[in-house]
């Protein structure tokens, strides 16, 4: 649960990350204000409240993600909580209006009784995004990667690609944690960038040839095609992949082994894509059994939000964690 004693701390390294990226004395102050913001309101208000920030690597401009994610109590009115003059405790701004008018890109999910998830993405020279960065009409994603405690680099990694009404998926977990475990999560998204006309199970193959020299890893390759209503899946080790829709919850089947390591036999299955469709592939950082009974309208918000709410209430809090959403319309 984030305390007001972090709330500097928070706020120099998101500077620190910032800087780094290259972002102005303009785009600085923006952020300043957004994690002081997000962290005060977190403090003041929220339930286990938590602050994430993170640099978006797959974004074509550098941007930083601010998100904050509780357990309640929610607000009862959004749209009066973003008007001017309500403020988020009596902070240094106006509250999460000013957030949003610093922010590039601003998405907000509330729901009384259950959750907030607020998400700021601010770009290194103040220019607005897109609704959301990474989408078309039929398919969306977003991705979360989170490092074990007391580790300052993640042994998980993951990637996405897309053509059109088509898109790739990889999610890979170096065996144990720390630099080697990312080294052979690393040496997967290699392979994954490197050969993009690849299918599913040709990433896998690769990616079991080029991870020999590493440590190993478990990883799961998908290829989604909406316009055939597809989802191609192979993986090895203890990825879990979902696909939700407003009728339907099923389960990839991943087979055992351990990329780069050992696998019996290197399979795909190929399962039916619904409509209006939610693919959720994540690491064994994240407790394998969820469900949103309470909050089933995440599965129509920007993936963003429901891979926020899902590293924060599902997190085993023990080690690397990555959640990625595919939003397939």
């Amino acid at each position: 649960m984030l305390e007001s004693s972090q709330i500097g701390d928070a706020r120099r390294q998101a500077a620190r990350l910032a800087t780094e990226a290259g972002f102005n004395d303009l785009a600085l102050g923006r952020l300043a204000l957004v994690v002081t913001e997000l962290a005060t309101n977190l403090v003041r208000h929220a339930q286990d409240g938590q602050l994430l920030i993170g640099l978006r690597a797959d974004a074509a401009m550098a941007t930083i993600e601010v998100i904050s994610v509780d357990r309640g109590p929610g607000m009862r009115d959004v749209a009066r909580s973003l008007s001017d003059g309500v403020s988020t405790g009596g902070s240094a701004g106006t509250g999460l209006g000013a957030v949003r008018r610093a922010a590039s890109q601003f998405l907000i999910f509330s729901k009384p009784g259950a959750c907030s998830v607020i998400v700021a993405r601010l770009t290194a020279d103040s220019s607005s995004l897109a609704e959301t960065a990474l989408h078309d009409d039929s398919l969306a994603y977003a991705g979360i990667c989170v490092a074990a405690p007391a580790e300052t680099v993640s042994g998980d990694a993951w990637a996405c690609r897309r053509d059109g009404t088509c898109a790739s998926m990889i999610v890979a977990d170096g065996l144990g944690h720390g630099r080697d475990a990312a080294e052979a999560a690393d040496a997967a998204m290699q392979v994954f960038a490197m050969h993009p006309g690849a299918d599913a199970r040709e990433v896998v193959e690769r990616c079991h040839a080029a991870l020999r020299s590493t440590r190993g890893a478990a990883l799961a390759s998908i290829d989604i095609d909406v316009a055939a209503r597809s989802v191609s899946f192979c993986g090895a080790g203890n990825i879990a992949a979902r696909i939700l829709s407003g009728v339907q919850d099923r389960s990839l089947l991943s087979q055992h082994g351990t990329v780069g390591v050992q696998i019996r036999k290197i399979q795909e299955v190929v399962y039916e894509l619904p409509d209006h469709a939610v693919l959720v592939a994540h690491s064994d950082g994240i407790a394998s059994r969820w469900d949103l009974k309470e909050v089933p309208e995440l599965l129509s918000c920007d993936p963003i939000i429901l891979a926020a709410h899902l590293i924060h209430t599902k997190l085993r809090g023990r080690d690397d964690a990555t959640v990625v959403v595919m939003q397939c319309h």
